[in-house]
């Protein structure tokens, strides 16, 4: 079950990573710090704003933890779309190594905002959700939290999906994807559909923030660099610019963590984690650049 709730949170924010990359072909390293700014924000909302404890009834924690989630959201999209006014418009015909520095530049800004506002220690909030078995299949336990992480994700990708494949703004950042200069020359609004992308991402990594804090409790300012290197594997795993490879990436990972820590037997342990994970990455960049689903282009022959 952790496999599954640990890539559902990978997959909200490899999604961001994929939605940016499919239209600028541009790797935001700063979107895990957003994530991060996005699970304080929603401890802030939890303990100050709402001041929710595990004594309110469920009605109250509900609601409380819907508004996080949308506030949540707010704010990173806002966060996410200033980020590419700022940082990354005027560098849009620009060598690549020049945004590629200035994300990982933004990076660094974003965890030091992080420092200042919430400090070095790790931010708790109370267990809003028990962690108790709800019922089990077979050797299979559901716990209560992971259950919530879950049925929060479900819709959020549900709505990403008909936005991006029904909806006219949706056609415009695919048509954009394809060829900027085409869809510029169809009528597409360039800039206000790659604006919409961050803001989109931004609010995927809202999301994830939050989901993550439920289920763990805690976060801290610099969490987000190797949870957004992860969820970056993933991406690239699943096949980066493809919504889909996004989240089979997402859950691949997350069942690898969920065996390796999880089995007794013939496995590395804890410990190993992250080294396996970040082995994938280097294979797949070897190996298979394309990753599972992604299509291979003249750049990768």
């Amino acid at each position: 079950m952790i496999g599954l709730t640990n890539g559902a949170v990978y997959g909200l924010i490899a999604l961001g990573y994929t939605l940016v990359y499919g239209i600028l072909q541009l790797i935001n390293f700063a979107h895990g710090d957003v994530f991060a700014l996005g699970g304080l924000v929603s401890s802030t909302m939890i303990l100050t704003a709402f001041n929710l404890s595990t004594t309110d009834s469920a009605a109250v924690i509900v609601l409380g933890v819907a508004a996080t989630l949308v506030i949540a959201m707010l704010f990173s999209s806002t966060l996410n779309a200033a980020i590419e006014l700022v940082a990354y418009r005027r560098l849009r015909n620009a060598p690549r190594l020049a945004p590629l520095i200035t994300a990982v530049g933004m990076s660094f800004i974003l965890q030091n905002v992080g420092l200042i506002f919430w400090g070095v220690n790790y931010t708790s909030v109370p267990r809003l959700v028990p962690n108790s078995i709800a019922f089990s299949i077979g050797d299979v336990d559901f716990q209560w939290n992971k259950i919530a992480v879950l049925l929060i994700t479900l819709p959020v990708l549900l709505g990403l999906t008909y936005l991006v494949r029904s909806t006219r703004q949706g056609k415009a950042m695919r048509a954009t994807s394809q060829d900027r200069e085409a869809a510029a020359m169809m009528g597409v609004n360039v800039n206000r559909t790659i604006s919409f992308t961050f803001i989109l991402a931004g609010g995927l990594a809202g999301a994830a923030g939050l989901l993550y804090l439920l289920n763990f409790t805690t976060i801290r300012y610099d969490q987000g660099f190797q949870l957004g290197l992860i969820a970056f594997t993933a991406a690239v795993l699943g096949g980066i610019g493809n919504m889909a490879g996004a989240l089979v990436g997402a859950l691949t990972i997350g069942l690898i963590e969920a065996f390796n820590e999880g089995l007794s037997w013939n496995t590395p342990g804890s410990d190993w984690t992250r080294s396996i994970v970040f082995g994938i990455l280097i294979a797949i960049l070897v190996f298979r650049p394309e990753g599972i689903l992604g299509e291979r282009t003249p750049e990768g022959q």
